[in-house]
């Protein structure tokens, strides 16, 4: 078994946290998560919040993976 660490995520909306713990491995379904949460309209969590909560846990995979991760990277 490989010892996997755990990544959290977390955001403040006012008197509410939302945190987000999972795994490497379970990245693309803390990102549907995220997206579960949003579409929620009795939560204050938004779209934007989502969406902010996804990029930061994509840029932790490439990260883990190795990969640099620059939002503005251009191709060349």
């Amino acid at each position: 078994m490989i010892d996997q660490g755990l990544n959290i995520i977390a955001i403040l909306k006012g008197r509410e946290k939302y945190t987000f713990i999972y795994t490497d491995d379970q990245a693309a379904a803390a990102i549907n998560t995220l997206g579960r949460f949003a579409s929620t309209p009795d939560l204050s969590f938004t779209w934007y919040d989502a969406a902010i909560l996804a990029q930061r846990i994509r840029a932790g995979m490439a990260a883990s993976k190795g990969d640099e991760f620059l939002p503005n990277n251009r191709l060349k």
